[in-house]
């Protein structure tokens, strides 16, 4: 817990293209730490060799899309495009990943983080801090898209959750029939920073995250947590079961 607040929370991910890898750093609001080295088998000029080579980035940020984190920035050496054929392909073939509230934002620089040194340079840019502001900005956005939805949904099968106790015991409570499914927790860092009970909420994050509920921290300044410090800095969004959702119409209907 204690190791995991020091490096901070999640934001984005950095996406290092070369010639033949690519190197993908997982970038949290004090640190950036590898993730994963991916290598070419073979050449770019083979169009099949190329197409499993994007598949395995794909696959590589599956994870890390599953808890949230949707901001990619990719990284290539100035004269190269690497970057731009691998949104190409995402465009052509995982259309999933670009359109929707619940999409990716994908964004491109110039510069190389194929190595540690190189990513430290990098992030040290006055167009890297630009870019990865633009790019969670437009992410947050999409989230509170998405939480606007809740809020306004028409019908008794969403629900928002404004406390830490309320998410709790949704979340880590035991999955019972008939309880909402949790989807997303989505919290400021300020809610975080100021809050007496740090270890609590980074138990809470993590359970979230392992039981595969999308968790992401947003920066108070931002628009969504401006939004979000309206609700009081957290909120939870669950969603009933298709099957329990469908019995509670019929018996609102029954009772009708």
């Amino acid at each position: 817990m204690k190791r995991g607040y020091r490096r901070g929370y999640p934001v984005a991910i950095l996406v290092g293209f070369e010639e033949n890898r690519v190197v993908l750093w997982r970038i949290f609001s004090k640190v950036v730490k590898p993730e994963k080295t991916l290598w070419l088998d073979g050449t770019r000029n083979d169009p099949k060799i190329l197409y499993n080579f994007y598949e395995s980035i794909v696959n590589a940020l599956r994870p890390t899309l599953k808890e949230g984190v949707r901001s990619i920035i990719l990284a290539s050496p100035a004269r190269t495009e690497y970057a731009r054929k691998f949104i190409d392909h995402i465009n052509r073939h995982h259309t999933w990943l670009v359109q929707g509230s619940n999409s990716a934002v994908f964004s491109e620089i110039t510069g190389s983080a194929g190595t540690p040194s190189e990513v430290a340079a990098l992030t040290r840019t006055p167009m890297f801090l630009q870019q990865i502001s633009e790019t969670t900005s437009e992410e947050t956005e999409n989230l509170i898209e998405t939480l606007e939805k809740y809020l306004n949904a028409p019908n008794q099968d969403v629900l928002v959750l404004y406390s830490l106790e309320e998410a709790e015991d949704l979340i880590v409570g035991s999955r019972k029939p008939g309880k909402p499914k949790p989807e997303y927790l989505i919290l400021t860092d300020k809610y975080l920073s100021d809050s007496s009970q740090k270890n609590r909420i980074q138990r809470l994050i993590q359970i979230a995250t392992n039981r595969n509920v999308k968790t992401r921290i947003v920066a108070a300044e931002s628009p969504a947590g401006l939004r979000l410090a309206q609700l009081g800095g957290l909120v939870c969004l669950a969603r009933l079961e298709q099957t329990t959702a469908r019995a509670n119409a019929s018996a609102r209907t029954k009772y009708h």
